[in-house]
């Protein structure tokens, strides 16, 4: 029998699959103090979210001559809170679920892109301060604008198809992608990433957080933004990012904001999570959500039920196939 620690929530169905195939499941959120303690050796298995930091240091303190951990499971995309470099060394297969949660955060994607420039967030502080704010909110369509996909994976494909069926010219910067990919789309891929920030009124981020991508979005790129789109319209410049936080430099965003180069600002993830005195959220053109890009019911379940097979695989000795080491 394999023992299994689920630290930041787990679905119930997924967590049954787990128990059936008879496997103890610990459902319990650990404080660093007890992660840097050695607790998780008393498991075969851990599956975090991104509250949870498996660091060098946790997983060198999890591994001794007793310890049974074999698996660590990203109950999601995004992996800079596992030191992978580390779990390798320690013959830790690490695994995460990047297909599960892709509708969900495209459709989050969307709806932050068409608050943007519908003022939708805005309005409804209006309205809730008794404000009837009717002629001041005029907003803009997204046919005839240029969509910019900083990174061309799954998600920002899925992104990009929605706002090609609203009229959006696509644009991407991805120099993994195959141009073959972006060409089926009908979405031109750039070389270099300030040819993106140069030709698109609307930027949305789609890639991990790597020290080459920290602080991409700065205030040189934000400055190339041309605020008129290919119709004409001056509909401003929008920034979305529900990706990982620290991509966006959000000093430089507010800056924008401020002189007006930004004309809204659109963030589920942050540098600092949980953001709770950020000061971007003083800023009437500014509108996020807590990092909940995946957080749907169908998102959870497949995410549950995808973690919940890799552990299985695991724990009858096999190696995932879809492991990140």
């Amino acid at each position: 029998m394999g023992r299994v620690a689920v630290t930041d929530g787990m679905d119930e169905k997924a967590i049954e699959m787990i128990t059936d195939n008879g496997h103890e499941v610990v459902v319990k959120h650990y404080t660093v103090e007890e992660l840097l303690s050695g607790i998780l050796a008393d498991f075969d298995a851990v599956v975090v979210r991104s509250a949870t930091k498996l660091t060098r240091d946790v997983i060198n303190s999890s591994v001794n001559q007793q310890s049974r951990l074999k698996f660590i499971g990203r109950a999601g995309v995004g992996v800079d809170n596992i030191d992978i470099e580390a779990a390798t060394e320690k013959n830790i297969v690490v695994c995460n679920t990047p297909r599960a949660s892709t509708k969900s955060v495209v459709e989050m994607t969307i709806a932050h892109l068409l608050a943007s420039c519908r003022n939708i967030t805005t309005a409804d502080r209006k309205l809730r301060e008794g404000i009837w704010a009717k002629k001041e909110l005029v907003g803009t369509e997204l046919s005839g604008k240029s969509l910019g996909l900083i990174g061309y994976g799954r998600i920002a494909q899925g992104v990009g198809n929605i706002a090609k069926a609203f009229g959006m010219d696509l644009h991407a910067y991805d120099p993994y992608v195959p141009k073959e990919i972006a060409k089926k789309n009908n979405c031109r891929l750039h070389d270099d990433v300030d040819s993106i920030f140069r030709m698109c009124t609307h930027v949305s981020i789609h890639c991990n957080l790597t020290e080459e991508t920290y602080h991409l979005v700065n205030s040189s790129r934000i400055n190339q933004m041309p605020r008129k789109g290919d119709d004409g319209i001056d509909c401003g410049n929008h920034l979305i990012n529900c990706a990982r936080g620290g991509i966006v430099d959000e000093a430089a965003a507010l800056e924008a904001l401020e002189s007006g180069q930004l004309s809204s600002v659109a963030l589920d993830v942050f540098e600092s999570e949980p953001a709770t005195n950020n000061p971007l959220f003083a800023h009437d053109n500014f509108h996020g959500t807590p990092h909940i890009g995946a957080a749907t019911k169908e998102a959870q379940a497949r995410i549950g039920i995808e973690m919940a097979s890799l552990i299985i695989e695991t724990l009858n000795g096999e190696k995932p196939k879809t492991s990140l080491n």
